[in-house]
Formats: C-alpha cells, sequence, structure tokens
C-alpha cells in the first residue's frame, strides 16, 4: 500500500478533540499534524467528519468452528468492520471447544485466512485442563475465558478447587461469566413447575437473577483478590454488582476490573414485551434501575470497557419457548452508532466513549500499538458522520444471522469508513474483499 491522507479530521483521542490532517503509510500512522502536503500521496478529505480509533471489542462470539449456520469469523468480522470495530477477540464455546493449544492455534489459522478485522482469541478453562493452560505463552492469546455460569456451549466451571489453581496459575487477564448456577438452577426449577417450558420472558431477569449475578462476581473477586490473579469481570449486569468495582487508580493499576455491554446500557425489563427472546441474553438484561446504575459506573469509571458480547443466533432458534430459545444476539454492527446515540443525548461524552471502547481494552489487555491513533501506530480508524441519520432495516444488516434488536432503530450518527492496519475495509455501505487483519501482538 501507498501513501494516505486524511485531510481536515476531526480527532477524538486521549482526551482531546482537536483538527488535523493524519498521513498512513502501509499498516502505519505515519505522521499527525495540522497540515500535511500530499507529495502524491491519496487525499480523502474528511471535513466535518470525525476520526476515532478503531474499535476493539473483547468479547465476541463469531460461532466458528461448528457453529457456521450462525455466523463466521469471516460473516462477523466483515459485520464489525462496518461498525467501526477494528479488533474483536472470540470466545471459546465453539464447536469444538477451544480449550486446547493446538485449537486454539486451529482458531487463529482460520482468522489469519478470512478475518476482516484484527484479532485475538480467549483459550478456555474447564474442570480438567489445568495442565494445558500452564502451557500457554501469555503472549499467546488475549486471555483465559471462565464460565462461572452456565451458558451456550456448556462450558461451566464449577469445581472451586480448579477454579482456584487456574487463578493461581496464569499472568494472563483472566475474563469470567459470573452467575451463580445454584441460584439459577433453583429459580428455573420454580418456574418451570408453573409454566413449564413456556415460561413469560419477562421472568427472565428473575431467572438468572440479581442474585446470581452478585453472588458469583462477588466470590470470584474474593478469590482474585487473595490470589493476586488479574481478574476481568464480563457482561456486568446489575447496580448491585457496580459497588464490587473501584475507581479510586488508575485503569493500568488495577487487578480487577469490569465490562458492561451495549444490550445492558440499552435494554431494560421492559423490552421484553416487545423484543420478547430477541433481547435474551445471560446475564439477563434487568431494570431500568440497574441500567442507570451501570452508565453511573461507566461515566465514574468503576466499570472500565464497553464491548457487545456479539452472540448470533438464526431467527428460527429465537423463535422458540423460553427454555429452548438461546441465549445471545448480534450486535457488532450497531454497538457504536447506539452508543453515539447517548452521546447525542448528552448522557456520554466522545472522549469517553473513546476511552471505554478502544484506549481502555488497549490497556486492559495490553495489546501493541492499537487502540490510539498516534505515530507509529497501526492505522486502525473509524470516520463517522454524527449527523448522517439512517435506520436499521433488514437489507443494510451484515450479520448472517440476518437480524437486529435494532430493527426498525434509527441512529443520528453514520459510519463513512472503517481503516484495518491503513486499508481502507469499509467505505459508505461498501466493503473491500481484500483482507489485512493482523493477529494481534502484546506488550507483556
Amino acid at each position: 500500500m501507498g501513501k494516505t491522507i486524511l485531510k481536515n479530521a476531526t480527532v477524538v483521542n486521549e482526551g482531546q478533540i482537536f483538527t488535523a490532517d493524519i498521513l498512513l503509510e502501509g499498516k502505519i500512522i505515519l505522521k499527525i499534524d495540522s497540515h500535511i502536503a500530499s507529495n502524491g500521496a491519496k487525499e480523502i478529505n474528511l471535513e466535518g467528519k470525525y476520526v476515532l480509533p478503531g474499535v476493539i471489542d473483547d468479547q465476541v462470539h463469531f460461532r466458528e468452528p461448528g457453529l457456521t449456520h450462525k455466523g463466521t469469523i469471516a460473516t462477523e468480522s466483515r459485520a464489525a468492520v462496518a461498525g467501526g470495530i477494528t479488533t474483536f477477540m472470540e470466545q471459546p464455546n465453539t464447536h469444538p471447544q477451544t480449550t486446547t493449544i493446538a485449537k486454539l492455534e486451529e482458531k487463529f489459522e482460520i482468522a489469519r485466512q478470512s478475518a476482516f478485522a484484527n484479532y485475538s482469541f480467549l483459550f478456555g478453562g474447564t474442570n480438567d485442563n489445568l495442565e494445558e493452560l500452564k502451557k500457554l505463552d501469555k503472549n499467546a492469546c488475549s486471555g483465559v475465558k471462565l464460565f462461572l455460569g452456565s451458558s451456550t456451549g456448556n462450558m461451566l466451571v464449577d469445581n472451586e478447587e480448579v477454579i482456584e489453581k487456574i487463578f493461581r496459575n496464569t499472568e494472563m487477564v483472566i475474563s469470567a461469566h459470573c452467575e451463580d448456577e445454584a441460584t439459577i438452577r433453583k429459580n428455573m426449577a420454580l418456574y418451570t413447575e408453573r409454566y413449564g417450558d413456556d415460561i413469560p420472558m419477562k421472568y427472565h431477569p428473575l431467572i438468572r437473577s440479581e442474585e446470581a449475578c452478585y453472588l458469583s462476581s462477588s466470590k470470584a473477586i474474593s478469590l482474585a483478590e487473595k490470589t493476586g490473579a488479574r481478574l476481568h469481570v464480563f457482561h456486568v449486569s446489575t447496580g448491585a454488582e457496580t459497588s464490587l468495582f473501584r475507581n479510586d487508580i488508575p485503569l493500568e493499576q488495577k487487578k480487577i476490573t469490569a465490562e458492561v455491554c451495549i444490550h445492558h446500557l440499552w435494554f431494560a425489563e421492559e423490552d421484553y414485551e416487545t423484543k420478547g427472546t430477541l433481547i435474551k441474553w445471560n446475564p439477563a438484561v434487568k431494570t431500568a434501575a440497574d441500567r442507570d446504575q451501570l452508565w453511573k459506573a461507566l461515566l465514574d469509571d468503576r466499570i472500565d470497557v464497553v464491548a457487545t458480547d456479539h452472540a448470533p443466533h438464526t431467527l428460527e432458534e429465537k423463535d422458540k419457548v423460553y427454555t429452548s430459545a438461546p441465549s445471545g444476539g448480534p450486535l457488532v454492527q450497531h454497538a457504536l452508532p447506539a452508543m453515539l446515540e447517548n452521546y447525542h443525548s448528552g448522557k456520554i461524552g466522545l472522549e469517553k466513549i473513546v476511552e471505554k471502547m478502544c484506549h481502555n481494552p488497549a490497556k486492559l489487555f495490553q495489546i501493541e500499538k492499537r487502540g490510539f491513533i498516534k505515530e507509529g501506530y497501526f492505522a486502525d480508524l473509524v470516520v463517522v458522520d454524527l449527523n448522517d441519520t439512517w435506520k436499521v432495516t433488514k437489507e443494510n444488516i451484515a450479520y448472517k444471522c440476518g437480524w437486529s434488536p435494532f430493527h426498525g432503530n434509527s441512529f443520528h450518527s453514520k459510519i463513512s469508513h472503517t481503516f484495518v492496519n491503513g486499508h481502507l475495509a469499509y467505505e459508505n455501505g461498501r466493503f473491500s474483499e481484500e483482507r489485512n487483519a493482523m493477529r494481534l501482538t502484546f506488550n507483556r
């Protein structure tokens, strides 16, 4: 690739908003200055548009291998690029599960051949693969994933002795799905006895309850404090849990961090009436009060990262009774536009969106040269028009599953360009079929 100059860009980076030209050469940001002469470089005039670092999504389920009727690394990373997500970290609950180093490397090979966005994977901890986990190099992948509550893929880790050994035997970030299994099973038995399999969706947040979330999160945090492990709690969904996290030290000094997902910041329990199983997630979408407290914790830095937990299923699968309908939904294409709606409503600033979706994931996982707009960093960039209203329709949904929980929503901001390692991967609704994605490297 040659040189490209992004002219007159309004840059959002490291708490500042300023106008500049950005010179890209190959995969790298070569120069950022108030005026850069073209000298034969291709110019793209971005006057009136905002340039953000490419979004880093630390939690996606792209369904490959084994569940490719729902999505593939190719289809879902392509949709991610349309949503301004230039880097993803994919989860281990595929078929087969990513619980050996050999299976982890097989996934990396699939991504090398097919991914449109930069990639890494989480290694799945189980009740019986501790010895394999010990062999894992700390720079091999983004981290370790533990399902401390059951979810799609049946990777529940419920042996407390094993959990403690995992906490003691890895230097990597341990990302945990925290829901107390005994509490969920007790609640499930109660509602199944009352309704059979066709439990009304409104009871989902009572089955996968606040108590289940808080018990598991608090237990995991206590264990992390005891062992010194580096713990990252995925998809915090309750206001009660937000009290477990600190905001009195910088992110770089935290040993225990937290993530919140788009759906928990957007939907609330009243939405089950119209959305039904389309917003069935684990952990469940809960009350409007929980949503408000999640926002408060995000803004005061008790919660560090915003992610998607993108998890596509077919509409046929979703259109089943409660006990058979799987949990999860597709979000990577619409996560950034949804967050920008909250900017338009005055709830969050652009600088804070960039901090939580770009800077902090890079810091937290110690990703090399990504997450910021800096000279010498990889040119992962997303260009946004904050005043270009559009509507989510079946025709413009890029997910393989063909639906979105945001179907019918209008967004005031549109992504016009996405650059992945300097390559223009997406422009005004058109995708480049050329892949320029890279495997993530880390500074650990």
